[in-house]
């Protein structure tokens, strides 16, 4: 039986035959996406969501020029008719594919795959599967819309969703937190012994997501939709009057993205008291703002949201304020799609209050001589094993967390000590050993390992492009 694994190499090696008509990887995995969700709502007989005329079969029936003029009347009908969702993820869809021997080619091989293996593993495991290949890949350039799936099911894993509770995302990327508290409370209860109504709450309401990038919407649609999430993702902007517009929530989980908002503006939102360029900074204060009264968050960041002066320090005052801002999880260098970003988790509640909630902060740092995170040492959930069991508690209900003292990965700080620092929450009391600065270097080995992946990489590529032109020869 085919692996789901090999099944995603498979689709992602086929993204050399639309090299020639010039598709990105990004471009790639959206047109596949168009492609697939045909194939697997034939294989999942939801049909009935596509109008007639449009599904599978009547794509797979054309041939030559006739096929590619019928795909791309079909991708402009499918963005006005059918479901709700159907619209959603063709919404004003287009090909980038001019060839039409390169359409056959996409869609005969995705015809001919193991569709009974990849239906036993779960659609939405390939699909997954096929977003994080896309984010691993450097050219690709989709990292920034993806976190890493040992990080999401971390950070699910402490702050614990339930069922009932409305779970937002305001950067929801490809939607990972989402399917990662809805895989959680299935794995803790059986959605099939809720009432009727509590189902339909956790299929259609239960999840808030907003994108801004319409064809990364289109993608974390199809993902919730093969992980039977029916809730919408908006599409817009959350530093915009439509964030405000977002429900309260019990709990958000979010890795809002880096940067400023273009050329120095400012967030829209007139709810906002502390107003800033800073993107990070204008959505944590929009998830604060955004929790119910006991409402927990995590929330990934970067290091200058810890120490930037001026309205920085106004809304880490503002965040204590109102919330009680008990852990932050410092984290390694070079999980992220840009090597050199120094990111943070802060986990928060929201207080029944305004004034006075966070009394202290504990501190995790994960980064001070971590080993070097890459390709050839990929981040697992097992990296975080230590974390979750001093975040956690005991069998008698009592916190495991114990301050180990300048020695250890975990402290905490009194907010009189934050105070007397001017709210600076770039907290560091660990010392890289002698050791540690080659460690976190990578390995000689390692080194040669990815050049030598670079130059079978590069091997592939040319053999392909090879093929191709032998392939426009004999014709």
């Amino acid at each position: 039986m085919t692996s789901t694994q090999d099944i995603v190499q498979k689709l992602w090696n086929l993204c050399h035959v639309l090299r020639s008509d010039g598709v990105t990887y990004h471009q790639y995995v959206t047109e596949l996406t168009y492609i697939l969700f045909l194939k697997m709502a034939e294989e999942t007989e939801q049909e009935s969501q596509l109008p007639k005329g449009y599904r599978w079969q009547n794509l797979v029936g054309k041939e030559g020029v006739e096929q590619l003029d019928f795909y791309r009347k079909m991708l402009v009908d499918l963005g006005a008719k059918g479901s709700d969702r159907v619209r959603a993820i063709y919404a004003n869809a287009s090909t980038s594919i001019r060839e039409p021997r390169n359409l056959n080619k996409l869609i005969t091989s995705i015809g001919e795959l193991d569709w009974f293996s990849a239906k036993q593993d779960g659609f939405g495991d390939l699909y997954e599967g096929l977003l994080e290949k896309n984010a691993t890949e450097k050219k690709s350039g989709a990292g920034q819309y993806f976190t890493p799936r040992a990080l999401i099911d971390t950070i699910v894993e402490v702050v614990k969703p339930q069922p009932g509770e409305v779970i937002q995302d305001p950067a929801v990327g490809t939607g990972g937190f989402l399917i990662a508290a809805n895989g959680y409370i299935r794995g803790k209860h059986d959605i099939y012994d809720m009432m009727e109504r509590e189902q339909n709450f956790q299929r259609r309401q239960a999840f808030v997501g907003m994108e801004l990038v319409q064809d990364t919407q289109r993608l974390t649609m199809m993902n919730l939709m093969l992980h039977e999430i029916e809730s919408e993702v908006v599409l817009g902007d959350t530093l915009s009057p439509l964030g405000a517009d977002l429900p309260k929530a019990d709990v958000i989980l979010t890795n809002p993205p880096f940067g400023s908002k273009g050329a120095g503006g400012k967030p829209t939102r007139d709810d906002f008291t502390y107003p800033t360029s800073n993107k990070q900074l204008a959505f944590l204060e929009h998830v604060y703002r955004g929790l119910k009264p006991g409402g927990r968050a995590a929330v990934v960041l970067p290091d200058n949201v810890l120490f930037e002066e001026g309205v920085g320090r106004d809304i880490r005052r503002d965040l204590m304020e109102k919330c009680n801002l008990h852990t932050i999880l410092r984290l390694p260098t070079g999980i992220f799609y840009a090597q050199g970003v120094k990111t943070n988790v802060l986990f928060f509640t929201r207080g029944k209050t305004d004034e006075g909630n966070t009394k202290a902060v504990w501190f995790f740092d994960m980064r001070t001589n971590a080993p070097s995170f890459g390709k050839r040492t990929p981040l697992t959930r097992a990296h975080f094993d230590e974390f979750v069991k001093c975040f956690g508690k005991k069998a008698d209900g009592t916190s495991r967390r114990k301050d180990l003292g300048e020695e250890g990965k975990f402290r905490q700080f009194k907010r009189a000590e934050i105070e007397k620092r001017a709210e600076n929450l770039d907290i560091t009391w660990l010392r890289d050993n002698d050791e540690s600065s080659s460690a976190n270097l990578a390995p000689p080995d390692e080194i040669a390992a990815e050049i030598l992946d670079l130059l079978r990489q590069a091997t592939e590529e040319l053999e392909s492009l090879s093929a191709e032109l032998d392939t426009e020869v004999s014709a």
